[in-house]
């Protein structure tokens, strides 16, 4: 079930569906081959939600406000 167009959804949407994934598991009511299916699902749209907070994180931590209140983009530090 994992395929190509997980990482084509937003955020939110790869999220809610993490969410009915997680809910239909621990009902424990789906058989095993559809388990196996949506567990590998549910690690495609978990790697697609780490990647994307990853990504935001990373543009927030460039964004840095001046004295007078206005955004700027921080330069890379080294470390």
């Amino acid at each position: 079930m994992a395929s190509k167009s997980t990482q084509k959804h937003t955020f939110e949407a790869s999220l809610k569906r993490l969410e009915e994934i997680v809910s239909k598991l621990e009902q424990g009511e789906v058989p095993l081959e559809d388990s196996i299916k949506l567990y590998e699902e549910g690690l495609a749209l978990s790697k697609s939600c780490i990647e994307k907070l990853t990504q935001a994180e990373l543009k927030l931590k460039k964004l840095s406000k001046d004295i007078d209140g206005n955004f700027q983009f921080l330069e890379e530090e080294s470390e």
